[in-house]
């Protein structure tokens, strides 16, 4: 029934309306895995779907650089059906998948890579878990509707305990973590990272070193997570980095001196995971994101990319709530 009545706002011209009502606030879309088409992955963003996604953008949209469009904003000049990609982690199907297309289109993107991970000294402590759920041996924590709970519960641990908490549940599952990431779980290397600046259309941008959240170290941890992470990418790549991904990214997993770090070690910007839509004067360092997965169709593409969902939102804010 939800899918129809969709529809029925989409024949209807309700989503076309609320792109024009929308043209002043620009988009920027989260993105973190993607596969090959007919692979079973219900989070990864298939390239049929990425294509199609492209397609839409370029129809209705003007796509341009984080960078750029965070400028335009900052000016208040005025921006009009702006979209930036962005992509989180550093994971090599970004490479393998969705860059071909950026060539194609001729579409500017941000990459956010966690150094360590690239460096290959370990894999990303989220992707464990992810893996952990995957296998046929699996525990309590790990189900359908428990590995949220779980997430939510490792995100308020210190490294240290999170770290030991993961391997305590592998060793309940009588598992062993492999010491390199299985394949759709691979980093880039740095030679790919380069590849992809030099083409010009792919910026790289910091996610940490270790892909820690920052609420749950201490200030001097999370300096160094920004600052070492920052000079990593500029050695290797050969560009400066302008911009910041925040780990998880809710309003919980940061505190609000840590933004006036992230502004003191250099960068310019910084995103974070929590929906919304930017207008003229929007913070540069909270920068919100439209989330798309393997599960976003092409009609829940185009609700969120349109404003339908951003009215929808604004709506049901002014309305009474239960009590």
């Amino acid at each position: 029934m939800k899918k129809f009545v969709l529809r029925t706002l989409q024949t209807c011209g309700f989503f076309a309306c609320a792109r024009v009502m929308s043209a002043d606030r620009a988009r920027v879309l989260m993105y973190h895995d993607f596969c090959g088409d007919g692979e079973a992955d219900a989070t990864a963003v298939s390239i049929q779907n990425a294509r199609r996604q492209l397609e839409y953008l370029t129809r209705n949209f003007r796509v341009m650089p984080l960078r750029d469009l965070t400028e335009e904003l900052d000016s208040g000049t005025g921006i009009r059906n702006a979209v930036a990609l962005t992509i989180d982690d550093g994971r090599r199907n970004f490479y393998e998948f969705f860059f071909p297309l950026l060539k194609e289109f001729g579409i500017p993107a941000t990459f956010y890579v966690v150094t360590s991970f690239i460096d290959g000294k370990d894999w990303i402590w989220t992707d464990k878990v992810l893996w952990l759920a995957q296998q046929k041996s699996t525990s309590e924590e790990l189900l359908p509707g428990k590995i949220n709970e779980f997430f939510t519960l490792l995100n308020r641990l210190s490294p240290q305990l999170r770290d030991q908490r993961i391997t305590d549940l592998a060793a309940r599952m009588k598992i062993s973590i492999p010491e390199l990431p299985p394949q759709r779980f691979a980093p880039c290397s740095w030679a790919e990272l380069r590849e992809m600046v030099q083409s010009g259309l792919v910026e790289i941008g910091s996610h940490t070193l270790t892909h820690a959240i920052l609420s749950s170290i201490t200030d001097d941890q999370s300096w160094e997570e920004l600052t070492k992470s920052r000079a990593r990418i500029e050695e290797q790549v050969g560009q400066r980095v302008y911009s910041f991904c925040f780990p998880n990214g809710t309003l919980q997993d940061y505190r609000p001196n840590q933004i006036g770090q992230i502004r003191a070690a250099g960068y310019s910007s910084s995103v974070i995971a929590s929906f919304g839509m930017l207008g003229n004067g929007a913070d540069p360092y909270q920068i919100q994101r439209i989330g798309i997965s393997g599960k976003t169709d092409a009609l829940s593409f185009a609700k969120y990319l349109d404003g339908a969902e951003y009215y929808q939102q604004k709506l049901f804010r002014t309305l009474p709530q239960k009590s």
